[in-house]
């Protein structure tokens, strides 16, 4: 990983789209402190379209595509994608699988959950599991007391014995039944909303995550940055990012919007 400081300015001048994840990416122990917000507002206003990528769940990504300054967002680890139209007042929403194949699939997830916390003393669902329509997140760290990393990879493995795909996040394993991810429905999202090819034009996006969920991220796209706490997942990334900011969590991602903004990216 290079130091953010490296990157070409011609580089971060292509940049039109502005991907993130949330948890300790946007976020700084678990507050989205001001100055990320207001880096989050100032791309937005520079007309860059703005993107949250994250594991968190329907209703938070309700509120998030509602009141916050971004174009769109992908939840619960790509299940779906939500916007909001201001001009009709309306929020879309675009979910992979259909109402009755999430039902059933809860079913699974609930049966699972149980084996899963039956068997890894410690762990705990999320508190918002609540707001959740295509997955169950087990919380690690969040609002338990930190599990050992052989404790998080027993939840992965009893998770894939059952089928199920599992993501570690820096709080969360995100457990779901279906053949998607961040990168499927970012692809899909912007297919749709915005005519845009993310194979064909992946120069024009950046990347910004932190955790081992956001691998393919990292390995898809060549303007991929790591806030500096990603560093603390060494040895448990599958792809790391090219590069990685001085600053840890949202002073991190404002480092990177600085770092567009001066080099004159907009949309």
């Amino acid at each position: 990983m290079q130091p953010l400081g490296e990157i070409d300015n011609a580089v971060c001048a292509r940049v039109r789209f502005v991907l993130a994840d949330i948890d300790d990416t946007l976020t700084t122990d678990g507050v989205l402190t001001a100055q990320a917000y207001a880096a989050m507002e100032r791309l937005h206003d520079a007309g860059l379209v703005v993107v949250p990528i994250t594991g968190r769940p329907a209703g938070w990504c309700d509120h998030i595509a509602r009141m916050w300054p971004v174009d769109g967002v992908v939840g619960e680890n790509g299940a779906f994608w939500f916007r909001y139209d201001r001009q009709a007042r309306r929020l879309i929403k675009r979910f992979l699988a259909s109402e009755k194949a999430r039902v059933a699939n809860r079913e699974r997830l609930h049966t699972l959950a149980e084996r899963i916390l039956s068997a890894v003393p410690g762990a705990a669902l999320a508190s918002d599991q609540l707001y959740r329509e295509a997955d169950i997140a087990i919380d690690y760290c969040e609002d338990v007391e930190p599990l050992a990393p052989a404790a998080v990879d027993h939840i992965v493995e009893i998770a894939q014995a059952a089928g199920a795909t599992a993501k570690v996040s820096s709080i969360h394993i995100n457990v779901w039944f279906g053949d998607y991810d961040k990168l499927g429905m970012t692809r899909t999202l912007f297919a749709e909303c915005f005519d845009v090819d993310l194979d064909a034009g992946r120069e024009q996006f950046v990347f910004v995550g932190d955790s081992p969920n956001d691998a393919p991220m990292f390995d898809f796209f060549p303007i991929a940055v790591g806030v500096a706490n990603v560093c603390d997942f060494e040895g448990r990334i599958a792809h790391a990012p090219a590069f990685v900011t001085a600053g840890r969590g949202g002073a991190g991602f404002a480092e990177l919007a600085s770092c567009l903004l001066a080099a004159g990216a907009t949309g």
